[in-house]
């Protein structure tokens, strides 16, 4: 258990999201200027003391400041705050985090990414790469089955799709966007372990992804990744997460360019 903050001056963070809302918490001290470039972090134990959460909290919390270029990792030395970058870095609104609905629209934003990258590693996956794939949905299993959400699992997958295009921009990009989808991947899991064919439904879909660029099928790996997100959408429907009406009004503008045609098509 981590020690009694009151005596650092901390306020202690919520048990909700306690990773995101650290990393919000550090990124307005750099931004504030209490935290300056090249000054070095606390530690790991320190953070952890004076904001009242574990040291894995602080890693995760750490690890999204650092996908973000904020800091700078120097070994055996620590993490240090970043120089200012004279482009600003992509961010988006903290209050990103703060709604089921905000979650939603980054849900679309990564609707429309995860076609296009799992297309890309079905053309340029190692067989190292594919190996790594087939461990992760293993790993994705063992979590379910020890009673875990399997967020950190399943963003691990994704992880290995993006790095398997070889394109080390998708690796950052993804990076950047797993403080937001790992909130929308919470409410997304936590909803599929409601009910048991939501769960085989989304093993089903890993697996299809992951057979599709085995077999070096673009297309099919494009079709698997965009339709398993569709479906964890209509789930979140299903299981009265988000309102149906909202989800249709979504559907056509997300679809890649070939399935919005037909969706168009099939609308005239």
């Amino acid at each position: 258990m981590p020690a009694n903050p009151a005596s650092t001056g901390a306020t202690p963070l919520v048990s909700e999201r306690l990773s995101d809302r650290l990393a919000v918490r550090l990124i307005s001290q750099i931004k504030s200027g209490e935290l300056n470039p090249g000054d070095r972090l606390p530690t790991e134990q320190q953070l952890a003391l004076a904001h009242g959460v574990s040291r894995t909290v602080v890693r995760e919390a750490v690890h999204q400041l650092k996908s973000r270029a904020l800091v700078v990792a120097r070994q055996g030395s620590g993490v240090f705050v970043a120089p200012t970058p004279e482009n600003l870095p992509l961010a988006f609104d903290p209050a990103v985090l703060e709604s089921v609905q905000s979650v939603v629209h980054v849900i679309e934003v990564r609707r429309v990414l995860e076609g296009e990258i799992a297309a890309l590693a079905a053309e340029r996956a190692t067989r190292a790469q594919i190996a790594q794939l087939r461990r992760s949905l293993k790993a994705i299993d063992t979590a379910v089955a020890q009673g875990r959400d399997g967020v950190a699992e399943d963003l691990e997958f994704h992880r290995v799709i993006g790095e398997s295009t070889g394109n080390p921009q998708f690796r950052l990009l993804l990076g950047f966007l797993e403080q937001y989808l790992r909130e929308g991947m919470r409410i997304t899991r936590g909803n599929e372990a409601r009910r048991h064919d939501f769960m085989v439904s989304v093993q089903q879909e890993h697996r299809a992804m992951v057979e599709a660029i085995a077999a070096r099928d673009p297309v099919a790996a494009r079709r698997h990744a965009t339709r398993h997100i569709l479906r964890g959408e209509q789930r979140l429907v299903e299981g009265g997460v988000i309102s149906g009406r909202r989800r249709k009004s979504t559907t056509p503008a997300a679809a890649p360019a070939v399935a919005a045609k037909k969706t168009l098509k099939g609308n005239s």
